[in-house]
């Protein structure tokens, strides 16, 4: 017989106090519900019950049993649960939150493509560049640039943060030249809000890492007023090169130093820790690991 239905059978029986009882819940007859149980007692070599004609009690290893029984099938059905889910049609709202720069000009040019795909799940996408609390504040997932705290949270590796130092031909025509990091300190560095880029730049270089002190007169919490101003010949910025490569291509903005790399910083993508990972949620999960994952240029 198998092991997952006697099982079922004999807890049904104990919750239920009788052989019949149980099988007029189960469908079945007494007799099959006697087999059952018996078939688990023969296989064990141990009674689980002591029967008569007007009762039945659990035995000491048959207490135990029970107990063990109850969590393999609640197991079970949590895993059968899940299975359901996946085949289930994604549906419903999907709070998102993503950086500023990374949500306007790369996930927003793809985030069509998923609403295509999932014509039944909303989308409520917020852009910030502060870390937001994912529980807290309601979102289903989080897009973050950086390393992690230890949150607790399910966190997704996408593919690296790239970073472009850069700057306006009209400013460099002004001011000294750049030959290594430490000529940032003589030139005006626009200045991002958030993360360690406010106070100081980090390169990889022929002699090892580097890392310079910088300041600014400007200091924005978002990349785009920060193009503006180096467009407009302001200073030197460090911004990611989503929201430079068309100024670059043009030939509006310059890429500096050359010889010198910014490290690259990690992307992930966050989600609470749950089993129960809704249709909705997974289906952006694999979007999102598709279009952004290693692979993404």
């Amino acid at each position: 017989m198998d092991r997952l239905t006697s099982m079922a059978v004999f807890a049904k029986a104990v919750e239920l106090g009788s052989f019949s009882a149980a099988a007029e819940t189960l469908q079945m007859s007494p007799q099959l519900v006697g087999k059952y149980v018996q078939g688990i007692e023969q296989r064990l070599g141990v009674r689980l019950l002591n029967r008569t004609t007007r009762r039945q009690s659990l035995t000491d290893f048959g207490r135990t049993f029970y107990e063990r029984s109850k969590i393999i099938l609640a197991e079970v059905e949590i895993a059968e649960s899940m299975a359901a889910e996946v085949r289930a049609t994604p549906a419903g709202r999907l709070r998102i939150n993503a950086p500023v720069s990374f949500g306007m000009h790369t996930l927003s040019r793809r985030l069509p493509e998923f609403m295509e795909a999932f014509p039944q799940v909303e989308v409520e996408l917020t852009l910030t560049n502060r870390s937001v609390d994912l529980i807290d504040e309601g979102f289903d997932a989080v897009f973050r640039v950086g390393q992690l705290a230890d949150s607790g949270l399910i966190a997704v590796p996408l593919a690296p943060y790239r970073l472009v130092l850069c700057a306006a031909p009209q400013y460099l025509e002004k001011h000294p030249e750049l030959r290594t990091p430490w000529d940032l300190q003589k030139h005006n560095c626009l200045g991002f809000a958030y993360t360690e880029l406010r106070t100081h730049w980090t390169f990889d270089g022929p002699d090892g890492r580097v890392v310079v002190p910088v300041s600014s007169r400007l200091m924005v919490d978002h990349g785009e007023p920060l193009l503006c101003a180096a467009l407009a010949g302001l200073g030197i910025m460090l911004q990611p090169l989503e929201l430079v490569q068309v100024s670059l291509a043009e030939g509006r903005l310059v890429q500096l130093l050359p010889d010198y790399r910014v490290p690259e910083r990690p992307m992930h993508i966050l989600y609470a820790p749950d089993r129960r990972v809704t249709p909705k949620l997974r289906s952006f999960l694999d979007f999102a690991v598709a279009a952004f994952g290693a692979n993404f240029e």
